[in-house]
Formats: structure tokens, C-alpha cells, sequence
């Protein structure tokens, strides 16, 4: 059966933001499917809010163009903001109003009509309890909440975000994933979240670029990251020389590795390590540790970045 190509909500082309003779953001080409949570990693100071500006109008591009939904993005661009929620960097408020003047305000400004939003809105970010709070006096987890509270409002068919899980607890950035999954696959809501918190976007994104010293280095679905990550199987026993030349007659190439343990690439050890454990004990030969090991999302980008000129 074909699959059906979903249309691209999100674009850049040969996108570039230069600041004198700094390039921030320096002709990356991106797209964004309908329905993906598309993840765009980078260490601090990468390109990603730059790139998230221009996305929105924010600040305009010294070259290329950004299209939300088929249109070109600029100052002008008004219609694109009605299906589009939005947090970026900071998660800004009226600090002498509530948590629930500000979620009123917003829902005015997006023109919903239905006033029973905001306490649907905020049972969903869990910030009823704080409903009477100023937002000066809200903890910073607290604070994203409300950012993130008022992107979603009116129920956006498009949400970009800016390091959504800053200042979240553990807990909280589980919610934050299970909210953006459930918009994506139940909604049909296309996702567009930058972050450096690369191990939680492992687990949400079904895409991902990697923007690294304001280049796109890699774009890639998240079936074929998977892929690409390192995998290994680690085995430690007492005799590693005895163990490696009998795993070798049984066509297993097992190496030295860290810590003396020995290290096995040969995918069939790796996706079935208990008859490799099986065979060592009838031959005689006990392990007292085994490992799959796979390479994590840091590990990775580190490994992408530096093939790109490095991470610093």
C-alpha cells in the first residue's frame, strides 16, 4: 500500500539571518510535515530561536523565506497567526495580573469565544490551582506552564515552540511530552519544538533536524536516528581472551573495549543477547556481566556536531 505524503505545513528556503558580520542562521532548508512533532536540536546559541523568529514573523530574514502553511511569512502575514500557537524563549505575561486575567486577556485577543476556554486550558496544564496567583509571583516551571497555557488556547492546528520544557520539573516534562503527542496524533496538530534537552525529544519527535553553528546538519524521521545510533553488546567476563576466541569460531567478532569489557557490533548479538549469554555458559565460560548498549541522542549529536566542525 502507498503512503499517502502528508502535505508541508512548515518551510524554509535557503533561510539566512545575519547580524553584521555574524551569520546566525545561514541557509537552512527545513520542512515540516502535517501531523509530525518535528524536533529541532542544537546546543545553546545554535540558530534555533533566531530561526524561530523569522518562522514567526518576529524578526525578518536577511535572505530566504519561511511559509506557515503555503504562505509566505512576513510582517504583513496576519491570517497565519489564527491557526498558529506560539512560545518562544521566554514565556512572557502580565505580571500584575493572575493566571487567569492573563489566560482571559489572550483568549480576547484570539477572538475565542467560548469563555469556558481558559479553565479548560489551564485543567490541561495543570495551573488551576494557580488561577488566583500573579504571574510575578509564579515559579519559572510554573510560568512555562502559562506560556505554553496561552500558545493553546484557541486550539492551534499548528504549535511552535521554543524550549517548552524549560524550568520543568521531571514530572512536568512528561506531561509536556504526552500533551504534544496527544495534539499530534489525536488532532492531527503539527508540532514544531526546538530544545537542547535532546533525550526528551528522542521520545516525542517522529522527525528531527540538528542545526549546529546556525547550518542544518542533519534532517531525518525518527525511524532512521534509530538507525544511525551506535548499538553494542558489552560482555564481561573473567577471561576475555578465551572468550573472544571462541565467540570469533562461532562468527562473532568480539573486541576489547572499556573497562576490559568486550564489545560485540554484530547486530544478531545485539538483538538476541541471551543466546549469546547461553552459549558462553556451555562452553564453559560465565559472564558476570552483558549489555546491550545504545548510543543516546547526546552521544549522537556529538558525534554529528563534531563531524560538522566540532561542538563548541
Amino acid at each position: 500500500m502507498n503512503r499517502v505524503t502528508m502535505p508541508n505545513v512548515i518551510e524554509t528556503h535557503d533561510l539566512t539571518k545575519k547580524f553584521g558580520r555574524f551569520t546566525a542562521v545561514d541557509t537552512i532548508n527545513i520542512s515540516v510535515r502535517k501531523g509530525e512533532i518535528y524536533g529541532f536540536l542544537g546546543l545553546n546559541g545554535a540558530g534555533k530561536t533566531t530561526t524561530i523568529r523569522m518562522l514567526l514573523g518576529m524578526i525578518g530574514p536577511s535572505s530566504g523565506e519561511a511559509r506557515i502553511d503555503g504562505k509566505k511569512v512576513s510582517a504583513g502575514s496576519l491570517d497565519i497567526w489564527k491557526s498558529t500557537g506560539y512560545l518562544v524563549e521566554v514565556p512572557y505575561s502580565y505580571p500584575e495580573l493572575t493566571v487567569r486575567e492573563n489566560l482571559e486577556a489572550m483568549r480576547r485577543l484570539r477572538a475565542v469565544a467560548d469563555p469556558k476556554a481558559v479553565d479548560s486550558v489551564m485543567d490541561r496544564l495543570a495551573l488551576s490551582q494557580y488561577s488566583a496567583r500573579k504571574a510575578r509571583t509564579l515559579s519559572l516551571g510554573n510560568s512555562q506552564r502559562l506560556g505554553l497555557a496561552k500558545a493553546l488556547i484557541h486550539n492551534p492546528d499548528i504549535l511552535i515552540l521554543d524550549e517548552p520544557a524549560n524550568g520543568l520539573d521531571p514530572a512536568g516534562i512528561v506531561e509536556i511530552r504526552e500533551l504534544l503527542t496527544d495534539l499530534a496524533q489525536n488532532r492531527g496538530a503539527t508540532v514544531f519544538v526546538s530544545s537542547h534537552i535532546l533525550g526528551e525529544v528522542s521520545k516525542v519527535a517522529t522527525r528531527i533536524g540538528i542545526i549546529h553553528r546556525g547550518r542544518l546538519v542533519r534532517e531525518m524521521d525518527a525511524t532512521e536516528l534509530d538507525r544511525e545510533r551506535k548499538r553494542r553488546l558489552l560482555l564481561g567476563v573473567r577471561d576475555p581472551s578465551a572468550a573472544s576466541d571462541f565467540l570469533s569460531q562461532k562468527g562473532f567478532r568480539a573486541t576489547l573495549a572499556e573497562n576490559g569489557f568486550l564489545e560485540i557490533l554484530d547486530s544478531a548479538a545485539i538483538d538476541k543477547p541471551d543466546n549469546i549469554n547461553s552459549m558462553l555458559v556451555q562452553a564453559g565460560i560465565v559472564p558476570f556481566m552483558l549489555k546491550a548498549d545504545e548510543e543516546d541522542l547526546e552521544s549522537y549529536f556529538l558525534r554529528v556536531v563534531g563531524s560538522a566542525g566540532g561542538a563548541a
